[in-house]
């Protein structure tokens, strides 16, 4: 039975292998699914899991939620998308949300990081001052 050590290192080797010029190759990433799913080793269903939850995290840093007070026009949307793909060196799928609570600005989640532009988070910061 492999240590989950072991399995993480599997994991992320097997993540490794389906990179190409460092963007994750999907073929490959199936291609290696089915392998794991076809060979019947000791710790296999752990090193998938474990590549699954790789490929979540990945799918999670190359997908963009931005969320407004109002809708946003074509053409900010538009500039927000260039950005985002120029800040993180490569095209990002964008989803717009609209959430009045908001008051005014925008708010982007990538991933784990989130970028607060909004005038509620600017009110709760004041707030938190005094």
């Amino acid at each position: 039975m492999k240590s989950t050590r072991q399995i993480k290192r599997d994991a992320h080797e097997l993540w490794r292998v389906c990179l190409t010029d460092g963007v994750l190759d999907e073929a490959r990433a199936r291609q290696a699914i089915d392998q794991i799913v076809a060979s019947r080793h000791t710790g296999a269903l752990a090193v998938l899991k474990q590549f699954l939850r790789l490929l979540r995290l990945d799918a999670a840093a190359h997908t963009a939620i931005v969320a407004s007070a109002t809708p946003l026009d074509a053409g900010v949307r538009a500039e927000v998308e260039r950005g985002l793909g120029r800040m993180h060196g490569r095209p990002v799928a964008t989803e717009f949300v609209v959430d009045p609570s908001l008051i005014g600005g925008m708010r982007v989640q990538i991933g784990s990081d989130v970028y607060d532009g909004t005038i509620r988070a600017g009110l709760n910061e004041l707030e938190s001052r005094f």
